[in-house]
């Protein structure tokens, strides 16, 4: 099932609607689709270069609207859609324990998801259920997204098709090996 949704995914962005269904990507994907909206906006920066950052913009806004989306469902419809779609990640063990801690620290989390191969559909839905800060959900999602879009965008308008392969196999854990290393730095002048 997810390959095909990837082969599908992937034929969107050969579509003279691809702009649109980019948008329509990065918003269910904010929520609830499991195929992230860089494996469409890859393919269509390398045919329009001139557009990237156009195209990144446009993936921001949809998947920042898309995270709304999702903190809606986690806030008003966590029983009957937001529990069965952290079912079908496998998060719910974790909730009760996640839900404690997370408003302290929820902007971090967004951040964390937004940027990171960590299912951002995850945060958004726990940051509604968890009742976390609205305007502190919007602006982390802002941030995360148009870091992780943008640095896309960027590379792929700098170097082109060659840096695809490093995008889609290595970036996830470039952000993931940054965000640790900015926790690592934070937890040592906390402690020293």
């Amino acid at each position: 099932m997810i390959r095909a949704l990837y082969d599908w995914t992937i034929g969107l962005a050969q579509s003279k609607h691809a702009i649109w269904a980019l948008a329509f990507v990065a918003f269910i994907e904010s929520s609830v689709f499991p195929i992230p909206p860089d494996i469409l906006m890859i393919p269509m920066i390398i045919a329009a270069p001139r557009r990237a950052f156009w195209i990144a913009f446009v993936a921001t806004v949809s998947s920042v609207a898309g995270g709304a989306f999702g903190y809606l469902i986690g806030s008003l419809f966590f029983e009957s859609i937001g529990l069965p779609v952290l079912e079908f990640y496998g998060q719910t063990a974790h909730f009760a324990t996640f839900q404690e801690r997370y408003n302290a620290y929820g902007a971090w989390a967004v951040l964390i998801a937004g940027v990171t191969p960590f299912p951002y559909k995850v945060i958004t839905i726990l940051s509604g259920a968890t009742g976390l800060s609205l305007p502190v959900f919007m602006l982390a999602s802002i941030v995360a997204r148009a870091l992780r879009f943008f640095l896309i965008a960027a590379l792929l308008w700098k170097f082109g098709a060659p840096i695809r392969d490093f995008i889609e196999r290595r970036l996830g854990l470039m952000f993931t090996l940054a965000v640790a290393l900015l926790i690592a730095g934070f937890a040592a002048v906390r402690f020293l």
